[in-house]
């Protein structure tokens, strides 16, 4: 695992030392006086390129705005800022000082606590005798305020450190597991008698709560599935292959229909957390005649799409999953005439806020799908994502997003 873990630092590492070892090797001779200067200045351009490799001003952007903002947010989400607000002013700053201080020293495991303690009171004792004490004495002891800032530097200094190592081994166990998530769904897309099945998936984190699939059941008849897990991260993207390990487990068994999604909520009653749920939308379309049985567990209503028609939705039949074992599931039916599109979706689309705190929302969404229907399902998903994307700015999406479009070709075609 900690070979697994650390080779993508060691190949950024080899190419590094590869590309300095090819440039000393392509270098011409130069005198023993010149040499020293020109040798300095490759060194600090080969740093230079490590450094600045890959960086965007789009990068740059969200390091200043998004990711501070975000930083702030995580550090001060367990503070109650409001309850401060009848103090005056110079109560009101120490004492939102302190709570944000308590909160960050929290954050931390004991030891390490106890660490960031003594370097803040190291902190405090050097620019107190800076600020007042070299002001009024002078000697031997009159810059002892700057070693005790030294120390405190250092102790926060190495404090940075070991967060940051967790933080990247911690990466590194994320990036796997993302690996093994999009592993669990089908990377490429379906086709099968004029019928084509696209779908697209964006975690809010490295991993997510959102699940699509597509299930061969049998000839000419193929499941289509998509879902949202509660919650985002690692919590969710675990629930999420618990969700698809017995999805397709019943389905193997034969379950169809209302019975497979019945079967799923009572497993799932009984063995994720009571404030976890999952909705769901799960299908069995024949490709041959377009037919399309579905149940609907509280998810978004998918929308069907008709060349020249209004828009339709399929409307959620029944409670969401995860909730009440007794829940009875009931099913839909539909079908897809040639020429017609199907945009199934979770609600990291439709739920996704800009800066001002204003949501995109489902009608913004059919707004686009009406003046971009005719687009092919690849570029409809791309146009959807990049619309989500451009609509929230600066702000990053929150929520995962998933997006699944179906379409039968037209007869003509």
């Amino acid at each position: 695992m900690a070979k697994e873990e650390s080779s993508g630092f060691s190949k950024r590492l080899a190419d590094f030392e590869a590309r300095f070892e090819e440039r000393s090797r392509s270098r011409p001779r130069t005198s023993r006086i010149g040499g020293r200067p020109r040798i300095i200045h490759t060194v600090i351009q080969d740093l230079g390129e490590l450094f600045t490799r890959d960086v965007t001003r789009e990068g740059l952007r969200d390091l200043v705005k998004r990711d501070a903002r975000e930083t702030y947010r995580f550090y001060t989400s367990t503070v109650d800022f409001e309850s401060l607000r009848s103090l005056p002013r110079h109560k009101r700053y120490p004492a939102a000082a302190w709570k944000v201080f308590v909160a960050l020293a929290y954050r931390l495991s004991p030891p390490r606590r106890i660490a960031f303690a003594v370097a803040a009171f190291l902190g405090a004792v050097g620019w107190i005798q800076l600020i007042l004490f070299r002001t009024q004495y002078s000697g031997e002891g009159r810059d002892s305020g700057i070693v005790w800032l030294i120390f405190s530097f250092a102790l926060l200094f190495m404090l940075l450190l070991m967060e940051l190592r967790d933080k990247l081994d911690l990466k590194g166990d994320l990036e796997i597991a993302r690996e093994i998530q999009f592993g669990l769904v089908p990377s490429e897309p379906f086709h099968s008698n004029g019928t084509s099945i696209h779908c697209y998936m964006r975690p809010a984190n490295t991993v997510g709560g959102d699940y699509y699939d597509i299930i061969k059941l049998e000839e000419n008849r193929v499941g289509v599935v998509i879902g949202d897990v509660s919650g985002k991260g690692m919590p969710a993207a675990l629930l999420m292959a618990l969700l698809q390990g017995s999805l397709r487990t019943l389905s193997t068994a034969g379950l169809r229909g209302s019975e497979l999604v019945t079967k799923l909520n009572k497993y799932l009653c009984a063995n994720i957390p009571a404030n976890r749920l999952v909705t769901l939308f799960y299908g069995e379309l024949d490709t041959g005649t377009g037919d399309l049985s579905y149940v609907s567990a509280g998810h978004n209503a998918p929308f069907l799409m008709r060349p020249g028609k209004e828009f339709e939705r399929l409307v959620s039949t029944s409670l969401v999953l995860g909730v009440d074992d007794s829940s009875r599931y009931e099913s839909g039916e539909t079908r897809l005439c040639p020429g017609d599109s199907l945009l199934l979706f979770t609600d990291g689309v439709s739920e996704a806020f800009n800066a001002k705190d204003e949501e995109y929302g489902e009608e913004r969404l059919e707004l686009f799908l009406k003046r971009h229907a005719s687009l092919p399902s690849v570029e409809l998903i791309k146009g959807v994502v990049d619309d989500v994307l451009a609509f929230c700015g600066s702000t990053w999406p929150k929520d995962d997003m998933t997006l699944m479009a179906v379409r039968r070709q037209a007869s003509s075609q």
